[in-house]
């Protein structure tokens, strides 16, 4: 089958879609661009689809120039037979392509090679053609010590590894084989000996045994971070019952052989050959393939759920373009401020010591006081690290003491404001500004529009992932930079305020067509229409075609020209406005006028009715945000320490993380809590983000709290029992960041139950 009708048949399309799409693609269109502005060529594939598409076209034009290779190589062998060649081409996984390829791959010289290159072949295809014969009679005529033959016995073992290495080489036997253990094999792990007190953090692996096919990818990436740091011991057994499984596997090796029990006098040497084939051979590459299977189906699934998490992230409810202040907080180097204009552009900055050792508490109200009234603050965004609770108090007394300045504050996350902070392109933009004041910067840019100023950040850095130090960094950059680019464009771009690495994302754009936009604009004043963005240099007429409909310029010229309508569907729009006699201006906005429209009126030869019913939704929505409703969440007063919390206390928090056990919310306590999945809701949860999601505000319970481990159990049921529950297997671990807080004279009180290692702390974080 080939890759296009493979294709469709996956994700049940007609072929005339994916060709269509894969024409796109190869012709360098983006996902976004095809999903939203050809429909009618694609069919209506939705971005969703596109992406799998896009994936799975890398995959199988890898797969078919991977195929390709061998064939060459095996003919180039001259051991290309019909049968094989056929197999080969109908080969549907790499796996099953390589397992194919074995017995021709080019090898180091292996003990089989140099039995043949003793010439012991004809011993060993002997003994398999006749069972009649004597193996220790029949290789007394191979004995030959001038070719390392020193006697029988080094004869009939050099004819056992000839045969040995052709089961192992044997595709149809391994598959069956692997898959029999990836079915019915269970992971058993240890500690390494020795190594108890280093690697506490893995505890609950010391003598810990699990259905291969079960684990689910968090622990399967703890257990092999664990090995990886040898730590722990990983030991791969055919099923629970091993000793009986080696027994059945070696039957279906020996079954291969066509070895059958009849007192033959070569039977008892072939049926031990046949054990020696799965023990030393088969289960040893079993072993590792299926450790590598898990390993990869583990970071596929760590992927999905930091891409997932990001996707959240990013689309995020905006605070809008209002004038922000950002508090990045800290206790010994001061509390960093910097404010920032509706259009994100610095104003001030300033450090502040309200905490100790200095305590200027009352100079840091007045401080903040002045700097509010003179820039005409209307929001405080509050970083969520180091004496963030504190600094939320200050700025609550700020508004207490002075209730005319009118203010919000809101509590943000910090991931990764410190990586913006030290990176090249912040160094530019504020060549002359404190590396710390710099994230100040950030924090209050991101209260106002998330997205904007995150894909500032490398996405690894911003701190929604699981494990994302331990999974494949070119597949999770591939996914992750798709997300970005899927929601940037999903949302569109102010060209006239959009910052180089927001434009970039656009689809289309380069990094240095996004440098000239910059550049242009900064030389000859706002963008008035689309039009001018043919006037940048680099920018031709494909990069045009796909960027120009995400690119939006408010109160331009063109009243479309802030909209998502393409400029090359302006005439469309021409076309209702001379059927109907209104402006522009009176159609946008017009719901029930543009409701009560026929689009198949206005479709012709270039627009289809998909596009002209998305002309239509946008004109009635012009330029609308996908992203929801900004709200904000203030943290229960008094309430600012992990020893404040009271199991059956009920609070509001925001969703920081979601893994595929729950999901963790900062209560405003420097740590956050879990939420299992079996307390996520008052019906059965199966996958966390079908309840929640990252940036979601949220009522909780308090379940436990166990201070000495920063642990906290929470639930979202409405009427949670807070007693501990011991149903669950304590076995879930997530890699969560720990927010550090100074505990003094705290009692340690044991966490029990469902929650208890799903708390353990991140791992090599």
């Amino acid at each position: 089958m080939d890759v296009i009708s493979r294709i469709a048949e996956e994700l049940a399309v007609n072929l005339k879609q994916v060709s269509a799409a894969v024409k796109l693609l190869d012709e360098g269109a983006s996902v976004p661009f095809i999903a939203r502005y050809r429909k009618e060529v694609t069919g209506g594939l939705d971005d969703t689809q596109l992406r799998t598409l896009e994936e799975r076209l890398g995959y199988l034009r890898e797969l078919n120039d991977r195929r390709a290779s061998i064939l060459e190589s095996i003919r180039s062998q001259d051991k290309l037979t019909p049968e094989l060649e056929l197999a080969i081409n109908a080969a549907e996984t790499k796996t099953l392509l390589e397992d194919l390829y074995l017995p021709f791959k080019p090898k180091r010289r292996t003990k089989a090679q140099m039995a043949r290159e003793a010439g012991l072949e004809p011993l060993a295809d002997g003994l398999l053609a006749d069972r009649g014969l004597l193996p220790e009679q029949v290789a007394l005529h191979y004995v030959d010590a001038d070719k390392g033959v020193a006697d029988v016995t080094a004869a009939l073992e050099g004819a056992r590894q000839i045969l040995m290495e052709r089961i192992s080489e044997n595709a149809e036997l391994l598959t069956e084989l692997r898959e029999r253990v990836w079915q019915k094999g269970i992971v058993h792990a240890t500690v390494v000996a020795g190594k108890e007190q280093q690697a506490e953090k893995f505890k609950d692996y010391f003598d810990y045994s699990e259905a291969i096919n079960k684990i689910p990818s968090h622990r399967a990436l703890a257990l092999l971070r664990g090995r990886n740091e040898d730590l722990l011991s990983l030991q791969l057994k055919p099923a629970a019952d091993d000793k009986t499984e080696h027994e059945v596997c070696a039957q279906f090796v020996a079954q291969y052989l066509k070895v059958t029990d009849l007192s033959r006098p070569a039977d008892a040497w072939l049926a031990e050959t046949a054990r020696y084939g799965w023990k030393i051979k088969l289960y040893t590459r079993i072993d590792q393939d299926l450790k590598l299977r898990l390993r990869e189906a583990a970071e596929q699934e760590a992927i999905k759920v930091f891409a997932s998490n990001l996707r959240a992230l990013l689309l995020a409810a905006p605070a809008g373009s209002k004038t922000t202040m950002g508090l990045d907080p800290g206790i010994r180097t001061g509390v960093k401020v910097a404010i920032v204009d509706a259009t994100g552009k610095l104003l001030a900055t300033e450090t502040i010591y309200p905490h100790p050792p200095r305590k200027q508490w009352d100079e840091s109200i007045a401080k903040l006081a002045q700097l509010i009234a003179k820039y005409g603050v209307l929001l405080v965004s509050i970083g969520n690290g180091t004496a963030s609770r504190e600094t939320d108090q200050l700025v609550a007394e700020v508004m207490k003491l002075h209730p005319a300045l009118g203010i919000t504050k809101i509590v943000v996350s910090e991931a990764g404001a410190s990586v913006y902070s030290a990176s090249e392109f912040a160094a530019k933009e504020f060549p002359e500004l404190d590396v710390s004041l710099r994230g100040a910067v950030s924090i209050a840019r991101r209260l106002q529009d998330p997205l904007a100023e995150l894909v500032k950040i490398d996405p690894k850095s911003i701190g929604v992932g699981q494990y994302q130090h331990d999974v494949n960094p070119v597949q999770l950059a591939r996914s992750l930079d798709a997300v970005v680019e899927d929601c940037v464009n999903a949302v569109g771009v102010d060209v006239n305020t959009a910052s180089v690495p927001l434009l970039k994302q656009v689809s289309g754009l380069s990094t240095s067509v996004s440098e000239n936009i910059v550049a242009y604009r900064n030389e000859h004043g706002p963008f008035s229409n689309r039009e001018q963005l043919k006037k940048i240099p680099r920018l031709g007429d494909k990069t045009y075609e796909q960027a120009a409909g995400f690119l939006r310029i408010m109160n331009g010229d063109n009243p479309l020209d802030a909209s998502a309508v393409h400029p090359e569907a302006y005439p469309v729009v021409e076309a209702i406005i001379k059927d109907t006699g209104k402006s522009i201006r009176d159609i946008i906005g017009h719901s029930p006028f543009l409701r009560n429209l026929d689009p198949s009126r206005y479709i012709n030869d270039h627009f289809g009715l998909p596009t002209v019913t998305d002309i239509l939704q946008e004109l009635e929505k012009p330029g609308r945000d996908p992203r929801p409703e900004f709200k904000s969440l203030a943290f229960m007063a008094g309430i600012e320490k992990i020893t404040d919390l009271e199991v059956g206390m009920k609070l509001e928090g925001i969703v920081s993380n979601v893994a595929n056990f729950g999901a963790f919310v900062d209560i405003g306590v420097h740590q956050d809590g879990l939420v299992h999945i079996s307390h996520l809701s008052d019906i059965f949860v199966k996958d966390p983000k079908d309840a929640v999601k990252v940036g979601d505000i949220v009522k909780v319970t308090v379940l436990e709290v166990d201070v000495a481990r920063k642990r906290i159990a929470l639930s979202m049921k409405s009427a949670p029992d807070v007693r501990p529950d011991t149903r669950q297997a304590r076995l879930d671990k997530a890699e969560k960041p720990a927010k550090p807080s100074v505990v003094k004279n705290a009692k340690p009180e044991p966490l029990r139950g469902s929650m208890a290692d799903a708390f353990a702390k991140a791992l090599g974080k």
